[in-house]
């Protein structure tokens, strides 16, 4: 997902790596800090990849900025990705936010809804964080009001997307 969200940030057009970086730490938030070991080495396999283009320039003090800027192999990465989003990149509700934010980059409303349909389909499966066995337990057979919380919040929200999905789809 760092990679999906270099490019996303990148097609909306070129960035130093310290603003590349602020924009991916406001898109994670607290729960998936980006530190320069795993953004910077990403940055490298991308250009090397020919998906980001590279260029230095004076900086405010003798040190040099990188401006990076993506390629039309990086743009067609980037829609390549987002169209193909599925499995985790769909379940995993901080990667989905990722392809999310990005959806509109796809140039195709039907693709933007196939990615979105994936997503619904994987909401309306019954889920939940406890089992009895098999059985999946809802908010109100438990008595921990902590897991009752969960629960209850997982439950709100999945219906509210649910609805939000619904809606933009018809």
């Amino acid at each position: 997902m760092l990679e999906l969200a270099i490019l996303g940030f990148l097609a909306e057009g070129p960035l130093h790596g310290y603003q590349l970086r602020r924009r991916i730490a406001h898109l994670s938030g607290h729960a998936r800090p980006v530190s320069d070991g795993s953004l910077y080495p990403a940055i490298n396999r991308l250009v090397r990849a020919g998906l980001l283009d590279r260029r230095s320039e004076p900086g405010a003090s003798a040190v040099q900025r990188h401006t990076l800027s993506l390629t039309a192999a990086g743009r067609t990465e980037l829609l390549r990705r987002l169209r193909d989003a599925d499995g985790l990149d769909i379940s995993d509700s901080t990667r989905y936010f990722t392809v999310l934010a990005f959806l509109s980059q796809l140039p195709d409303l039907a693709d933007q809804h196939a990615v979105l349909r994936r997503r619904l389909d994987f909401l309306e499966q019954p889920a939940s964080f406890f089992h009895d066995g098999d059985r999946l337990l809802g908010a109100e057979d438990t008595d921990d009001p902590y897991r009752r919380g969960m629960l209850t919040i997982a439950r709100a929200t999945s219906r509210a997307e649910r609805s939000w999905l619904r809606e933009l789809l018809t």
